[in-house]
């Protein structure tokens, strides 16, 4: 069994993507356009103009994959309830990720030394999607 995240970035997927390759050296193993699917769309199943729009991409960072697509193509991403865990190696690693993830983004919880890492933190990156940044105790 797997648990993979899949996050539906509302018509703003490729522009994430690129965000994502730039922050934390993030590689496309699989991109597929809506124009490119191998079964039609439903009538009236994509808006207007979204030929190019993400149907599905698998993107890795370090040893993990997501999923990622631009969904209904609004424009207005929303992510709650969840957080995507980063977990780094050590401090350094971790304040060059938090510092890039937050790059036009919101910082929630400053990167800071606690009881169980040497450097954790919180950020919203410009896309909304919440990420914890954390080095284990044993990596530091």
């Amino acid at each position: 069994m797997q648990l993979q995240p899949y996050i539906f970035f509302d018509g703003r997927c490729e522009e994430a993507i690129e965000f994502y390759k730039k922050a934390l050296g993030a590689e496309v193993l699989m991109l597929l356009r809506n124009k490119e699917s191998p079964e039609p769309h439903q009538p009236g199943m994509l808006p207007p103009g979204s030929e190019n729009k993400v149907l599905h991409a698998t993107i890795k960072v370090g040893d993990s994959t997501f999923s990622a697509s631009d969904g209904h193509n609004a424009g207005k991403p929303v992510f709650q309830g969840f957080a995507l865990s980063l977990t780094l190696n050590d401090v350094p690693t971790s304040q060059k990720a938090f510092k890039a993830l937050g790059e036009g983004g919101n910082v929630q919880v400053p990167l800071t030394k606690t009881f169980f890492s040497p450097s954790f933190g919180m950020v919203n990156d410009r896309f909304g999607v919440l990420w914890m940044i954390y080095v284990a105790q044993n990596m530091a």
